[in-house]
C-alpha cells in the first residue's frame, strides 16, 4: 500500500505541479507588489485620483455599501491580468515560437478498414475502434485489421 503511494507522490506529473504551485504563489505576491506600486498610481493619475478607492461607500437607510473594495478589487484583476499577460505571457510565446517553432505538419492519414476512419499511416491501432493495424511500410498500400484470437 505503502509502496503504490510513493509511486503516486513521486510521479513526474505531481512533482511538476506542486513546483507549479509554490512559483505560482510567490510569483502573485512580486506580480501585486508590482501593481500596486506602479500601475495603481499610474491609473489614479490618469482619472486624476489617488487610486485607493477602498474607502469610498455609499448608504442607503443605515445601511453601507463599500463599493471601494470592490472598484479597487477589478482594477488590481484588470492590471494583474494586463501585467501578466505583457510580462510574462507574450514573451514566454515569443520565445517557445523562436527556439521550439510550431510546425503544423499533419501526418499522412490511410482509412481503417474496420471503422473508416482516418488514423496515422504509422498507427498499430485505430484510434476510434481499437482495431490492430499493421503499421505500412509504404503510405499507399492496404492493410487489414488483425483479428484477436
Amino acid at each position: 500500500m505503502l509502496e503504490g503511494f510513493r509511486s503516486f507522490i513521486l510521479r513526474g506529473n505531481v512533482v511538476d505541479l506542486a513546483v507549479g504551485i509554490v512559483i505560482g504563489a510567490a510569483f502573485t505576491g512580486v506580480v501585486n507588489g508590482f501593481v500596486k506600486a506602479f500601475l495603481t498610481p499610474v491609473v489614479g493619475l490618469a482619472a486624476g485620483a489617488t487610486g485607493d478607492f477602498s474607502r469610498k461607500a455609499f448608504t442607503v437607510g443605515r445601511t453601507i455599501f463599500p463599493y471601494g473594495g470592490f472598484i479597487n478589487a477589478a482594477i488590481s484583476f484588470v492590471l494583474i491580468a494586463c501585467a501578466l499577460y505583457f510580462l510574462v505571457v507574450l514573451p514566454v510565446n515569443k520565445l517557445h515560437e523562436r527556439f521550439a517553432p510550431h510546425h503544423d505538419v499533419q501526418a499522412d492519414k490511410r482509412d481503417c478498414p474496420a471503422c473508416l476512419n482516418p488514423v496515422p499511416s504509422q498507427a498499430t491501432r485505430c484510434g476510434h475502434c481499437t482495431g490492430e493495424l499493421v503499421p505500412l511500410a509504404d503510405p499507399g498500400s492496404v492493410i487489414r485489421p488483425q483479428r484477436r484470437t
